[in-house]
């Protein structure tokens, strides 16, 4: 009896094993940095201000001039167009604080 419990155990630790293994890898290698990655754009979106140089996910640079809640317009071009645009479409902040007399690098 007792060697049937065992062997029963050892089956079952054998088949539970390689799933737990499979879950920590997939959590160390893909959900874990996922999981920073989001929190640093979070961080990153939440401490926008005016003035802030921004690359949008669309390739488009161009300085913060205003922010309402989750849109924010930007300056853009050396005509200093304003754009609309949502604050999730924020891909990051390219420099600190600029002057009006600077357009953005080319």
């Amino acid at each position: 009896m007792a060697t049937e419990t065992a062997s029963s155990l050892s089956q079952v630790l054998g088949m539970v094993l390689p799933l737990v293994l499979l879950f920590a890898v997939f959590y160390f290698l893909i959900i874990r940095p996922q999981k920073k990655r989001d929190k640093e754009t979070r961080d990153m979106l939440s401490a926008l201000k005016k003035g802030d140089k921004i690359t949008t996910i669309g390739g488009i640079y161009g300085r913060i001039v205003d922010i309402r809640d989750d849109v924010v317009t930007i300056e853009v071009g050396a005509e200093r167009t304003q754009l609309l645009m949502a604050r999730w479409a924020i891909r990051g902040v390219v420099g600190g604080e600029v002057t009006n007399d600077e357009t953005p690098d080319k």
